[in-house]
């Protein structure tokens, strides 16, 4: 089933704050919910409206065979285009793809961090 734009943000949020070590604010912009962790960005809700999406870091090559699997799924937006996708709420963009998303752009980050930065095991 497909996930409505507010469940979409509200789905990637829960599955955020469920990992280790995450803290978020709001350090670019009053319309832009940053996730991090041990300081580094791993998810950024958009808090607009009329722009229901989520971005999240991505490997280049699963991020291009998610884009090409679903029409609202992007290149993403605010940062480099290769690494990050954007998802909006759209056919096949469901809680399970959202939270997968959330939880490897986590996995992504962690596992890039200095060893002794890394969050306890999940």
């Amino acid at each position: 089933m497909n996930t409505p734009g507010d469940r979409l943000q509200d789905t990637a949020r829960q599955a955020a704050l469920a990992l280790p070590d995450v803290s978020h604010g709001y350090p670019f912009t009053p319309a832009l919910d940053v996730y991090k962790v041990a300081g580094k960005v791993f998810l950024i809700v958009t808090d607009d409206p009329d722009e229901q999406i989520i971005t999240v870091k991505c490997e280049p090559e699963h991020a291009r065979a998610l884009e090409r699997g679903h029409a609202s799924i992007t290149p993403g937006r605010y940062l480099d285009k290769r690494h990050w996708i954007s998802l909006g709420p759209g056919a096949g963009i469901t809680e399970r793809l959202i939270t997968d998303v959330v939880e490897d752009s986590y996995d992504l980050v962690a596992e890039r961090l200095p060893r002794r930065d890394r969050p306890s095991t999940r």
